[in-house]
Formats: structure tokens, sequence, C-alpha cells
């Protein structure tokens, strides 16, 4: 939910309406973000405050005891099924709503503790187990947690002795600290022009998988999930997948939470106390209205308060100050993002032909190969000079986005919480929280073009299946500095992949420790110096025709894109197919059918088939059906009901459905999911070959989707046994990930351990021949 939930906007819409007309008139010809939100200001009234509260109410984040209790029985429930996981998860949330210094809390994490060695994981056993004991475990159930300690101390020592073993095959898991202090490097320039504004251009020539950027997100917010945790459907409790931390995005099982709120939780003490320091000591208070107001207004104030009181009071310094004139024709509005775009707090300069002293030090930084100093993670300024897009965002949309704003802020607490910079923000807080407001509503405006989706690949884990799908998932939203520099191609030239997780520059200094979040920008393909760095901002060619990718990103992003997909596709007009309708086969003579205005015709002048758009479109949507109702077959774990329902669904689509069509790729890779769950692995091999050639014409052969099944290949091949083959589609699977992901992506590495243990296979039988094959000579010389 990146904008307010759906009854606070109508709630502001009403707002709005009611407004006199001359009122809005005068709100839409603001162009500064200090008027706009003093507007926003004054038209807040009690009881609108009244109606946050109320709506508020629905995701609550006190502490309860009561619930604490409900969630723990849950867990225990779970547990003697034996469904350990899900036991961890409600002990988790338990520990979330039980109040400190409680004994609630501490039977929490004790049962936790209990799940997590069944589960193996014995270091964070005895975390817990220690944390039950600060919080005052009692005394006559003790005796059970001591001998649990005693049990995972010597099972810890014995982990300890297998990974020290010289005969284990290491495969590395953590990722080579790079000091936090990630930056534009010395082979890529920030350059500005007055069509592109910044952008990222190489100075030398990239080969396809080189890293060319790596940025540090300056901040960034989890996205919340609707979670109902009992039974009993008594509470709707509003709150984040539990395994990954608020302050760093680091997934952990057995996360601490909040001594003050049951929505906030970390993967430690030292992530708990920094994010006190830098920004949860003012949203405690307000977590319910957080949630209630939506991700942009949540990570819009987290901006703002990370960077704190002076160094806004700096940034905005900056946007005013040195100001010079230039031609007015100099600002024509670009067929870009504009993302890179400086102004002021709002679009005045834009409009009188200013340019503030930021675009002196924009073009200084695209001349210097010193970029570090003016574009990296902990650069606030970086943040600050994005494009706001002021005049660009419908009247409506900016007062719901002051007017949010207000709110917030007139909830935020009324004395300075005690925290770390108590002294700069204690003096005149009245006039800071109002100047703290108007830089966290340009924060907001910004998002909407510079908010960038963290993700990461999630592995649906089912004990009961000896195949296990995966699915890329949205875990946070944030905003990246540098990366908010690239401009927007259909077809980048480069692929994105994000890591998490605290890490330091080896210095005790918590300033040093990076933001939890980076993004490793990677050429997708060769780049020769000179050429842009380019970046999908979603709508990608393979995915969208190009009529609906330049509307969403015009409503969007404010651009009218002329890349060059979109000016091919456009040129190729007359021949081009709907992306839609690709790889239709003719009935009759298995041609491909083209489209005229509402028939499909085959392609081949001799055949007189034809066919309606309505009657092919409806034949479609029964083979999606087909496909959707035995996903949820296997789903329900009955596999040969599905199995049945895809070779008919199979038989239906090669009549009409060439074998590179989108939807024919999906056929097959769901029949090679169901082969793989009765473990009849070669079947499910030659399903999924068929997949990969429509995931191929679909989006290229160095595609990440095509890397990913060709992994998905190789892991069958080896769990059939079928060393030979599996050796020949791990490299081709190696090289197309490499393009697009981190070097110790757990893709790569499980790869890397296939192929070890194929090789050690192989050589382990070549030895052994080498020890029959004299013998046999021998017996044979005898004879």
């Amino acid at each position: 939910m990146d904008l307010p939930c759906p009854e606070w906007t109508k709630h502001v819409e009403q707002k709005w309406t009611s407004l006199e007309s001359a009122t809005r008139e005068r709100f839409s010809l603001l162009t500064d973000i200090d008027d706009i939100f003093h507007f926003g200001q004054s038209q807040l009234q009690p009881e609108d405050l009244e109606t946050l509260s109320r709506i508020s109410e629905k995701y609550p984040v006190k502490k309860s005891s009561e619930c604490a209790a409900r969630l723990r029985e849950q867990g225990n429930v779970n547990f003697k099924e034996r469904d350990y996981k899900s036991a961890a998860l409600c002990y988790t949330q338990g520990v979330c709503h039980a109040e400190k210094n409680t004994e609630q809390l501490s039977l929490c994490y004790a049962n936790r503790s209990a799940a997590l060695f069944h589960l193996g994981h014995y270091t964070k056993c005895l975390e817990d187990i220690q944390r039950a004991f600060d919080e005052g475990y009692p005394c006559q159930l003790q005796t059970k947690l001591v001998d649990r300690r005693i049990q995972c101390t010597s099972l810890v020592k014995k982990q300890e002795y297998m990974k020290a073993s010289p005969f284990k095959h290491q495969t590395p898991q953590t990722k080579e600290n790079k000091g936090g202090n990630t930056s534009v490097s010395s082979a890529v320039s920030v350059h500005f022009t007055t069509e592109k504004e910044r952008h990222l251009v190489v100075t030398e020539n990239k080969s396809a998988g080189e890293v060319v950027v790596e940025d540090e997100a300056f901040s960034f917010v989890l996205i919340p999930v609707n979670g109902q945790y009992n039974k009993s459907g008594k509470a709707n409790i509003f709150t984040t997948g539990p395994q990954h931390c608020h302050h760093c995005l680091c997934e952990n099982i057995n996360t601490v939470p909040c001594r003050g709120c049951s929505y906030a939780q970390y993967c430690g003490q030292r992530c708990e106390k920094e994010a006190w320091h830098q920004y949860h000591c003012w949203e405690c208070s307000v977590g319910s209205e957080l949630l209630t107001l939506g991700v942009f207004a949540h990570l819009a104030l987290r901006v703002a308060l990370k960077a704190g009181i002076n160094e806004v009071q700096r940034a905005r310094e900056s946007c005013f100050n040195l100001v010079y004139e230039v031609p007015k024709a100099t600002f024509v509005s670009s067929n870009r993002s504009g993302n890179g775009k400086l102004c002021s707090s709002g679009e005045t300069s834009e409009s009188l032909g200013l340019v503030s002293d930021l675009n002196v030090n924009a073009l200084k930084c695209s001349q210097s190969s010193e970029h570090s100093s003016c574009y990296h993670g902990k650069s606030y300024l970086g943040i600050y000079s994005l494009l706001p897009h002021v005049g660009k965002h419908d009247p409506n949309l900016r007062f719901l986005l002051a007017f949010t704003i207000a709110a917030l802020f007139q909830r935020l607490p009324l004395e300075v919480p005690p925290c770390h910079d108590q002294e700069e923000w204690s003096m005149c807080w009245g006039s800071k929280k109002s100047l703290l407001g108007s830089t966290a509503l340009r924060h907001m405006m910004q998002l909407r073009c510079n908010a960038q989706a963290v993700t990461t690949i999630k592995v649906k884990e089912d004990t009961s299946l000896p195949v296990q799908s995966s699915e890329e998932f949205r875990i946070a939203t944030a905003i990246f500095p540098v990366l908010s520099l690239l401009n927007h191609s259909c077809q980048p030239n480069t692929s994105i992949s994000f890591d998490v997780g605290l890490s330091s520059s080896g210095s005790s200094n918590p300033l040093y420790f990076s933001s939890g979040v980076t993004v490793t920008v990677r050429a997708c393909r060769d780049i020769s110096a000179g050429q842009e760095l380019l970046h999908c901002y979603g709508p990608h060619c393979s995915r969208m025709e190009v009529e609906k990718r330049q509307h969403l990103l015009l409503k969007q992003y404010f651009f009218h894109c002329k890349c060059e997909a979109c000016r091919l596709e456009l040129a190729d007009r007359s021949r081009r197919l709907p992306l839609t309708f690709n790889g239709l086969k003719c009935e009759k003579c298995g041609s491909l059918l083209k489209m005229s205005v509402d028939v499909h015709e085959c392609s081949q002048l001799s055949c007189d088939h034809h066919i309606l758009n309505t009657d092919l479109q409806r034949r479609m949507q029964i083979l999606q059906n087909h496909l959707d109702q035995a996903l949820e077959l296997m789903e329900n774990h009955q596999i040969n009901g599905a199995l049945c329902i895809l070779q008919k669904a199979s038989n239906q689509a090669d009549s009409i459905l060439m074998k590179t069509h989108p939807l024919q790729g999906e056929l097959a890779d769901a029949m090679a999911r169901a082969y793989a769950t009765m473990g009849l692995w070669q079947q499910a091999a030659s399903h999924l070959k068929s997949s990969i050639a429509a995931i191929c014409s679909k989006y290229g052969k160095d595609s990440l989707e095509l890397g990913r099944q060709q992994f998905k290949l190789a892991q069958l091949h080896f769990n059939g046994g079928d060393g030979p083959s599996a050796l020949s589609v791990i490299p081709l699977a190696r090289h197309i990930l490499s393009l697009h992901c981190d070097p110790l992506c757990w893709e790569l590495q499980e790869l890397q351990a296939m192929e070890a243990c194929l090789c050690d296979t192989i050589v382990t039988k070549f030895l052994c021949n080498l020890k029959i094959v004299p013998l046999k000579l021998k017996l044979e010389t005898e004879i």
C-alpha cells in the first residue's frame, strides 16, 4: 500500500470536493512545497484527526498480553502438529505483542527456542533461551530450559567441528565487506545535458555481467502485509513478514521486538538501538497512523528524520544559494524520466529559467573523476535534489499528499523523544516540526518517480513435496541517490540485484554502518565507452505492448518514452503483431496467424483459414482457466488430477498455439512441476525444455527468466541422476544468471555445489575404473 488506505483517501477526497472552487483554484496554482504544506495544515481540523484515529484502530500496534497469549497458544497447536516453522512464526508474533519484563514474554521466547531446536537452528535457540532467562522465566520451569541449553551447546560445538573439517567442501555464504560506502565508480561518469538532465555514462568498455554501479539506499521501509495469526478471528493483526529486520532487512527467524510497539522487530539489539536513535523514537508512537497512511508517507517521514534538522537546512540552503540565470529555452520538457533534474523546493526555478548551485555541483561532478563526494548512499543532498514534479501531480493528488503529511506531523510527539541527537532537536521544536513536514512532503512527491521496490527470491517451503517453487517477492520500498540517476529504457542495458543486512567498514562508530540495503547494477550486455546506462522502470518491451508502456510511463513518471525499443516497435507497426497474440497457429496448415480488424487470418496466401478474434480470445481464456485449475490442484497436492487437466489443455493448445507462445510455456512449466513432484525427473525435464523455448522467444536468450529456467532444468537433471545432462546445462545457467545476479546468490551457489558434486562423482568413478581395468587385463592375459 504505497498511498494511504482507501478509507483515508476517500475522506480526503471528500474534503477536497467540499472546498470552494476559488480555494481549489488557488491551491492548484501553488508551486512552492512550503506553501502547499501550509495549505494542508490550514485545512486540517480536529474532526479530521478523529477520523484518522478511528481508521488507525484497524491497524493496532500496541502491546497486548491477551494477543500474545493467543499467539503462543496457536504456536503450541502448530508445535504439537510438528509444524515447527509455523510454530516459530506464531511465537515470534507473540514475542512482538508481549509487554517487556513480563512472564508472557519469557514464555514466548522459551517456546520459540523449542521450535528452533527442532528446526536445527541451535545457535538461535541458545539466543532465545538466554532472552527467556533475561525476561524472568519462571523458576519452576527452568530445568527443561537448562537441559535444552546443554543439548544445544553440545550440538553447536559439533557443527563447528564439522565446518572446520578440511575434508568438507566449503561454499562461501557471506558477502565480502565493502565498507558500506558505495558510489559511482571511476568507470562511470555523471553527465548533465538539457535533454536528459543528470544521467550516467560509462567511460570505458563494459562487458556483459560486469558491475558498473553500486549504491546504498539512503532509507527504506519494509512492506507491511496482512496476516491473521489466530483462528478466533478476534484480532486483525496488520504486520510485516516476521522474518525480516525492520532496520537492515536481514532475514532472521528469531527477531527481537521494539520495546514500545508490536510492529517493529529486529535481528538483534544493535539494529534495535540504531533504529531507535535514527528514526524509530519518533515513529514508535504513531505506528498505527503510518500503516494507515501508506509506505510513501512512512518512507518520506523516515528520510527526513534520518537526515535530521541540520542536514535538511543545509540542503535547503544549497538549493537557494548561488542562483544564476540561464536562457529559459534550456528547460525544455524532457522525453526521459527527468529524475536527475534539480530545482528548489518548488518548481519556480524551472518556470523562471533559473538554476540553483546544485546544478553547478552536478556539472562539476560530471567533469570530475571524484564522484563519491557528490553521489553515494549517505548523501542526503543527492536525495533532496531529486525533482519532486510538483506541477505534474494532479491538484487533488497534491492535496491528498499535503493533507496526509500535515495529519501525520500533527500526530508526532509534542515533545522531542529521548534520543542521541536531543540537543539538535530540542530548540524551537514547533518551527522545526513545520520545516520537517514540508521536507517530508517533498520526499513523498519524489517517491512517485524515484521509489525503488527491493525484491528477493522466496522459496515456497513445503516439506511434503520433493520440489519447491520460488517467486520474486517485494520486501521493501527504498530510495537510492545514485540509482535514481539512471534513465529508463524499455529494453535496458543493465540489470539490478539487491543485498541486505548491515555491514561496516571496520569502525565501531555506528555512522559507518551501511543502511542495510545495497543495489548492484550490472551490464546485461556489452556496453561501449560513451554509452548511457539505462534501467527499466517496470514496463519492459518483452512484457507489454508499446502503447501501454508509453501510457503507464507518462502517467507515473511524466515523460513520453522515446527509447530505441519504442521507436523500433512504432516504426514496424505495419508488420508488428500484438504481443498478446504472438505465436498463434493456423489450425488448418500450422502457419502463423496474422491479425486484421476483427479476425485472425493465416499468413499463407494459399490457405483460406480464419478465426474471429472473439472466438480466439474465448479459447485462450479456456486454456488459461485450465492452467489456473491445475495449479490450484497442485497446491492441494492433487497431482494426478492436475496432470489430467494439463494434458487436456496442452492438446488443445497445440492446435492453436505455436510452441513459442507464452501460454504454451506456462503449460509446459506446470507439467514439469507436476512430474517433478511425482519424482519423474526425466519427464519433468522434457516438458521444461519445451517451456524454455517459449521463455527464450518471449524474454530473450540472455534474460533472467531464461537463466532461472535453465537453473531449474539443471536441478531436474541432477535429481534424476543424469549427470552429463546436468553438467551441460550448468554453464549456460551460470552464464545467464551471472549477468543479473550477485555471485553469492543462492541459485549460483547451488549450481556450484551441484557441479562440484557431479565432478567429484566423475573423478571417483574414474579412479575406480583405473583400479579395475588393469585387473581385468591381467586375468585375460593369464587365460
